[in-house]
């Protein structure tokens, strides 16, 4: 396997930006066990090897869904942090089932976003593919902004609503409309280039508010081809997961 590309990672210091986990744990501290929704390869993998490497005091596990029951550990306590960027429902009763079953004591945090460092990484993604202007992450300027933004996400109505406000911190470091749309039902992202056009926004890109694992490989790109619009890649191992997921961790530790 081949070692993740490091980021930019958020700043350390005072504020929301203070380190989450302490440098030193004890032996008997909690393992954190990543659960994925998809296979625990690829993506997965990558953001799991930055934790370890960002945090190499913390014991880290990598486990599909489907396996946690068998993955947790015996007589020792565990933290599970689902890989994903909503309380998706139907993952979580699945975790909470799977931990039932597993007879474990493990506790399950919730899923990682909405958060400010999620918006962060998905600007910057934008920008990678030149459909943001750069400057509050320090890369190069681009010339040519799009107009608006769709944040796509996967599972129906109620992921639209749960990412909203992820979009609006979007929406405040770009100061651009940001509208969330669902790529697998409505309301879908046809109604929100619709809707965005009709407002005056002609040049529209879809960034995906998605680690990568919850939908099929190029719906992203057909949603994007469907609305003539540009799109950015899928969040992956951006260092902001990584931190996101250590956060979940420590702030169990604390409790």
């Amino acid at each position: 396997m081949s070692l993740p590309v490091r980021e930019r990672s958020p700043r350390p210091g005072g504020g929301r930006h203070r380190r989450p986990v302490p440098t030193s744990l004890p032996p008997d501290a909690p393992m954190l066990v990543l659960a994925t929704p998809g296979a625990a390869a690829g993506v997965a993998e990558e953001i799991a090897a930055v934790v370890r490497v960002d945090h190499p005091q913390i014991e880290v596990r990598l486990t599909s869904v489907t396996d946690l029951a068998d993955s947790l550990p015996s007589g020792r306590d565990a933290v599970i942090v689902p890989l994903l960027t909503w309380d998706d429902p139907v993952v979580l009763a699945e975790i909470g089932k799977a931990v039932a079953a597993s007879g474990s004591g493990a506790v399950v945090t919730e899923a990682l976003g909405p958060h400010p460092l999620l918006a962060e990484a998905l600007h910057i993604r934008l920008a990678e593919r030149g459909l943001a202007r750069a400057d509050r992450v320090r890369l190069l300027n681009v010339s040519s902004p799009v107009d608006a933004v769709i944040m796509a996400t996967v599972g129906g109505e109620r992921a639209v609503h749960s990412v909203q406000a992820t979009a609006v911190l979007l929406a405040s470091r770009l100061t651009l409309p940001v509208v969330s749309a669902s790529l697998d039902s409505e309301p879908g992202i046809a109604m929100a280039a619709q809707r965005l056009r009709a407002a005056g926004a002609e040049r529209l890109a879809i960034a995906p508010c998605m680690i990568g694992h919850e939908a099929p490989a190029g719906i992203v790109e057909q949603a994007a081809a469907s609305i003539n619009a540009g799109h950015a890649e899928p969040l992956g191992a951006h260092s902001a997961v990584a931190e996101l997921v250590a956060r979940a961790y420590g702030s169990q530790l604390a409790t």
